[in-house]
């Protein structure tokens, strides 16, 4: 039940005008830290120490923490009241931040980086959420379409952010930017914002529990395989009992009475194809951008700025591209633009294995660049239209959340992968070292997206959708035969697959 706005039609626009401000201030704030990191690492591992692996965990424990914790996060609110866990995600987010530029440690950052990711998971579903509700129905594509901007412009910024940060005054202050942003948001929130509950209040703590510690265990096995051996006791155990429990996960949420994840939902064709080869877009293109972040300062000699400009071909074509994208799905469907878009993903990434080097010239980047971001921006949204038409309308919050989740797995495995086969064939020892390692594990990334623009020849036609819908009903009653095709990509499932 959502809390009355106001009494009359200006105090509703006041309070929905307020409502987009400060959503969009926390979210630009959580989608910003996502990538901004990258271009700090090498300055961070010169400060701290640490190996590959070190760094991998200052990446892999936020994102590993938002994406176990999305879904839940949007339970919290519908259970506890957004407007107060929007407030204390952000508090969680900002005391985090705090705590991530104090840290006198790898080790800490690492844990301070994974409570950031735990506020992220509670923030950014209760924004999309916030805004909905603020908006009447004739007003809220246009909010939406601003919420979408505004955590699209975090995600491209991040990195030319991350380097002007870094170079012109320390990495620390990446994280520290974000204290009296938060400082200022938590009483904005409490006083402007108004207060709702949602229907779905249920929290599957025991399938949180074996999906959060099952991933960990899966993470930690692949990023200590190189440096401990893959056959050593602790990667075996490690690695075994992260598959174990993800096995147990599946046979709970099989039986769950209310499951954070209906395994009906991958009787659609659509949804299961999606899923996998969102899984593995995340997989080749965030592995390969935890590496290609690093390059042009480890093994070309650049500063933080210079690194964050050079990536900006990449990172600013979801921007431009993805609304020409979500024009098309309307008139031809989302197969052909998700197969092309992975297509030049995996086409992008191997063009840039077989030029980089240190003498490369950027020149020779920007086109490979412009061909990775406009594969992303061809995916990104025409994958969340295919899940949102997958699914009943009733079922779409939590099908999205969950392709999120699985999404942003996708990416942690992908750094970790990554990450161990650079370790294995190169180093931070000298900038041809460095080059080796991330040549060596580039076609890896290749690959998975290739294998991902197989997937998506199984994504039904656009005539076969209402069909493959059907598919994931429960069985508890009859569900209205109503025509849903694969409508254009709503903004916040765009900016939310980003982040």
């Amino acid at each position: 039940m959502t809390a009355n706005a106001g009494g009359g039609g200006s105090a509703t626009s006041r309070s929905a005008i307020w409502t987009l401000i400060i959503t969009g201030l926390a979210l630009f704030m959580t989608s910003l830290d996502n990538l901004v990191v990258g271009v700090a690492l090498p300055s961070i591992r010169a400060d701290l120490g640490g190996s590959i692996e070190s760094l991998e965990w200052t990446v892999n424990a936020y994102t590993l923490a938002f994406a176990v914790l999305l879904i839940t996060g949007a339970a919290l609110g519908d259970r506890f009241g957004r407007r107060r866990m929007f407030a204390i995600g952000v508090g969680l987010f900002t005391a985090a931040s705090a705590a991530s530029a104090l840290a006198p440690s790898l080790d800490a950052l690492v844990a301070a980086r994974a409570i950031q990711g735990a506020g992220a998971a509670i923030v950014v579903p209760l924004t999309l959420t916030l805004v909905s509700g603020a908006f009447p129905p004739e007003k809220r594509g246009a909010a939406l379409g601003i919420w979408g901007g505004i955590s699209g412009l975090g995600v491209a910024l991040g990195p030319l952010f991350g380097g002007a940060v870094v170079e012109g005054i320390s990495w620390h202050w990446i994280f520290w930017l974000n204290v009296p942003v938060g400082l200022a948001l938590i009483p904005l929130a409490l006083r402007r914002l108004p207060e709702s509950t949602g229907p779905d209040k249920a929290l599957d703590l025991p399938g949180l529990g074996l999906i959060g510690i099952g991933l960990f265990g899966l993470t930690f096995g692949i990023i200590r395989g190189e440096s401990l051996g893959w056959s050593s006791t602790t990667v075996l155990t490690s690695l075994i009992a992260g598959v174990a429990l993800i096995g147990a996960f599946i046979a709970w949420e099989l039986r769950a009475r209310e499951p954070m994840l209906p395994m009906r939902f991958f009787r659609s064709r659509g949804f299961s194809a999606t899923n996998g080869l969102s899984f593995a877009m995340f997989f080749g293109t965030f592995g390969a951008i935890f590496l290609l972040s690093q390059f042009f300062q480890v093994a070309q000699g650049l500063g933080p700025l210079d690194a964050g400009i050079r990536t900006l071909p990449w990172t600013l074509m979801p921007m431009f591209v993805a609304p020409l994208a979500g024009f098309l799905s309307d008139r031809i469907g989302t197969r052909p633009l998700i197969f092309t878009g992975l297509v030049l993903q995996a086409g992008g990434l191997a063009w840039i294995t077989q030029i980089s080097s240190p003498a490369t010239a950027f020149g020779d980047f920007v086109v490979p660049f412009m061909m990775a971001g406009t594969g992303m921006a061809l995916v990104f949204p025409t994958a969340a239209a295919t899940v949102v038409a997958s699914v009943r309308e009733e079922e779409t919050g939590k099908a999205s959340g969950a392709t999120n989740a699985i999404r942003e797995i996708g990416g942690v495995m992908g750094v970790a992968v990554l990450s161990s086969i650079f370790a294995a064939n190169g180093g931070f020892t000298s900038p041809q070292a460095f080059t080796d390692g991330v040549v060596a594990a580039m076609p890896v990334a290749v690959v998975v997206l290739a294998v991902g623009a197989v997937l998506s020849l199984l994504i039904p036609g656009k005539d076969q959708v209402e069909d493959d819908a059907a598919k994931t009903d429960s069985g508890t009653g009859d569900r209205p035969k109503v025509r849903r095709p694969i409508a254009r990509p709503e903004p916040q499932l765009l900016a939310a697959s980003k982040s």
